[in-house]
């Protein structure tokens, strides 16, 4: 008698009821269970993943055999939040053995996509997996999509990628970070309001794309004495937003907020401490990076959302194990909080 769910004989399940519910040879379940590689990941999830529904779990190594390759694509550690996920990923693999992935950080330029869609490329013929944070672009998104066509997942990290034919999204609700900063600004600058200038790392980056357009949709909609008088892109160069700023302030001395969503949160204060408003503008950013924590405590910095980029990290790598079979116990949400900063408690 074989049971109507999974087609398995009733009772105790064999390494035959298992195959027939994975899908596959019996040479393959053999494969897997004793660790002796050469099957298609895949292959292997369905095996690993049936195996733990029919509870026998006893069969299967608690180290997943194969190794599995993941090309983690981020900016250099010159950007301090990609130093943070970079570090993550590269500790990854001690922190979490039982899974038997291995993280293999490539840096890309956002400016140059490029570049990144050639290394994409040539990744897809050693790499299981890839993991990337990068700004929207219709020939990256194509480029990934191929990864889909290879049966080998995607997932995107802190910003998200349309059309990439990604398993997940990894990060915070942007559009609700932007948001939380918009009302922060306006309560702030008080009833008086005033202009306000938003930094963008890239618009084209949907995370702060999304972060911007939340901003502006509070204001708009409970603050209207609160105003964006420019939208500047600072192209991922802390050097950059500093200068930005700077010019702005001098054009418009009327200038009472500074948004920056994006890298610069030293220089942007240099430029406010030259022209003597550091304490005169409010300024609220994102990351609670090392040097940041220490100008919010010096009161250079008003406000720091935080978007947990060690959960991130962790997140990601519980998603891609369960979608591998290798996590019998997948994260609960894609979806990372945010967290607020101020003097009194960063």
């Amino acid at each position: 008698m074989r049971s109507p769910q999974t087609g398995c004989a009733v009772g105790k399940p064999t390494s035959r009821d298992l195959a027939i519910a994975a899908g596959v040879s019996l040479a393959t379940v053999d494969r897997v269970l004793n660790g002796r590689g050469g099957v298609s990941p895949d292959k292997e999830r369905r095996v690993l993943e049936q195996a733990r529904r029919l509870k026998i779990n006893r069969m299967i190594d608690p180290r997943a055999a194969r190794t599995l390759r993941v090309a983690v694509l981020l900016q250099s550690r010159a950007n301090p939040f990609h130093a943070v996920v970079q570090d993550g990923f590269e500790t990854a693999t001690r922190l979490y053995p039982q899974y038997n992935l291995q993280f293999q950080v490539h840096h890309i330029d956002p400016v140059r996509p490029a570049a990144t869609v050639a290394l994409i490329q040539a990744l897809g013929g050693h790499c299981d997996a890839l993991i990337i944070v990068s700004s929207q672009n219709e020939d990256v998104a194509t480029a990934l999509r191929a990864w889909g066509g290879q049966g080998k997942p995607v997932m995107t990290l802190a910003t998200d990628i349309r059309d990439a034919d990604r398993i997940g999204y990894i990060g915070p609700d942007n559009r609700k970070a932007g948001r939380v900063a918009g009302d922060l600004m306006a309560r702030l600058m008080g009833r008086q309001g005033g202009e306000i200038v938003i930094i963008s790392g890239m618009l084209s980056m949907i995370g702060h794309e999304e972060r911007e357009m939340g901003f502006r949709a509070v204001l708009r909609e409970r603050y209207p004495h609160c105003r964006v008088t420019d939208v500047l892109e600072s192209l991922e160069r802390a050097e950059t937003a500093g200068d930005l700023v700077f010019d702005a302030l001098r054009r418009n001395p009327q200038i009472r907020g500074i948004y920056n969503a994006s890298a610069g949160a030293q220089t942007v204060v240099t430029a406010l401490k030259t022209l003597g408003r550091a304490d005169e503008v409010v300024f609220i950013t994102h990351e609670l990076t090392d040097d940041r924590r220490q100008l919010i405590r010096q009161g250079l910095i008003d406000v720091i959302i935080d978007q947990r980029p060690e959960l991130e990290v962790q997140t990601a790598v519980q998603a891609l194990a369960s979608y591998f079979g290798r996590n019998d116990h997948p994260p609960a949400s894609l979806v990372t909080p945010i967290d607020i900063y101020m003097i009194e408690n960063a």
